[in-house]
C-alpha cells in the first residue's frame, strides 16, 4: 500500500479522489479560482461532502500554452495562506502542486503531507534535498528538458523511472511514491508560451494524451497511478470545446476509461461528477464480470 500523508491509496478496486484547489488567477479554468478565506473554506468543505479524500493546492498555473509564471514569493504566499485557512477548517490531507523547492519548503514547514511535482523532482535542483529533509509523500510526473521521441508509453515509463530513482536517492520510501503520466505536459515547442516544466515532442500532443489513457495498464511501475485529466485541453481539442466549462462530459468519459485501465487516484475540479463516474464504472465492471 502507498500513503499520501495518512491517506492510504492504491488498494485494489478503490479510487481516491484528489480535489483541485486553484488559487492562481492566471489559471486556464477561471471558474475554479478561489481567493478569499470564505471561498476557500466553503470550497474545501463542499469538496469533502462530494467525496474528496485529499486537496491539491496550486498557487501558480503551469499550463504550457499560457504565460502564467509568477515569482516564487507570490506562489509561496498564496499557498501558505491557503494551507492555514484549510488547517483551521478541516483535517483533510493537503498536497501542494509545485516544482519549486523554496515553495515546497514553506509548505512543508506548515506540516502538509504531499508534494506534487510536475517535473518529477527534476526542474529545481534543490527539490530532492528538501524532499529528503522533510520526508513527504511525492507525486512524480515524467519530464525531460530536451526533445523526446518514440513510443509515448516507453518514453513516459523511462522518464518516470528516472524520477522514481531521484526520489529513492532522496530517501523517499517506495510506499510514499505515486506516479502521474502528465496529461497536457507533452507539447510541441510551437504550442508553448510558459517557461515552466513541459516535455517537448514533435508529434500530436493530444494523440499522445489519448494513447496514455488508452494504455495506462502498460505504465504499471509498482506504484499507484494518478491521472489529472479534468477539463484538460486535449478534450477541448477533440470535442471542439474551447471553454473548459464545456468539457465535463469529455472529462467524465476519460475518467471512466482511466478507471477501467487501472488508475488509483483521480485529480479533479468536479468531485461530484467524478464520484458518480467512479460509482457507475465500478457497477458496470462488476456486472460485466458476472456476465462472463
Amino acid at each position: 500500500m502507498t500513503k499520501l500523508g495518512n491517506l492510504v491509496v492504491g488498494r485494489k478496486n478503490e479510487i481516491t479522489i484528489m480535489g483541485i484547489l486553484n488559487i492562481s488567477p492566471e489559471s486556464f479554468y477561471k471558474k475554479s479560482i478561489k481567493s478569499t478565506k470564505s471561498e476557500i473554506s466553503k470550497y474545501v468543505l463542499d469538496m469533502e461532502e462530494n467525496g474528496v479524500n485529499i486537496i491539491d493546492i496550486g498557487g501558480m498555473s503551469t499550463a504550457p500554452y499560457l504565460k502564467t509564471i509568477v515569482s516564487e514569493k507570490t506562489e509561496s504566499e498564496r499557498i501558505t495562506k491557503t494551507i492555514k485557512i484549510i488547517q483551521n477548517s478541516s483535517n483533510i490531507p493537503i498536497s501542494v502542486d509545485t516544482c519549486r523547492a523554496s515553495v515546497a519548503k514553506d509548505a512543508l514547514e506548515l506540516g502538509i503531507d504531499v508534494i506534487n511535482d510536475i517535473s518529477g523532482l527534476k526542474y529545481d535542483k534543490n527539490m530532492p534535498k528538501i524532499i529528503e529533509k522533510y520526508g513527504p509523500s511525492v507525486i512524480l510526473c515524467p519530464y525531460n528538458k530536451q526533445l523526446v521521441k518514440g513510443n509515448p508509453i516507453s518514453v513516459t515509463k523511462k522518464l518516470l523511472n528516472e524520477s522514481i530513482l531521484i526520489a529513492k536517492n532522496a530517501q523517499v520510501p517506495k510506499d510514499k511514491i505515486v506516479v502521474d503520466p502528465a496529461i497536457g505536459f507533452f507539447r510541441r515547442s510551437s504550442d508553448v508560451k510558459n517557461k515552466l516544466p513541459y516535455t517537448k515532442i514533435d508529434s500530436d500532443w493530444a494523440q499522445r494524451d489519448i494513447e496514455i489513457i488508452k494504455k495506462l495498464k502498460l505504465l504499471k511501475t509498482n506504484f499507484p497511478i494518478l491521472i489529472s485529466i479534468s477539463n484538460k485541453s486535449f478534450i477541448g481539442k477533440i470535442l471542439g470545446k474551447e471553454n473548459p466549462t464545456d468539457r465535463n462530459t469529455g472529462t467524465a468519459i476519460a475518467e471512466m476509461l482511466s478507471i477501467i485501465n487501472g488508475v488509483s487516484i483521480i485529480r479533479t475540479h468536479n468531485p461530484k461528477i467524478t464520484s458518480d463516474v467512479i460509482k457507475l464504472t465500478k457497477s458496470l465492471i462488476k456486472k460485466s464480470k458476472k456476465g462472463l
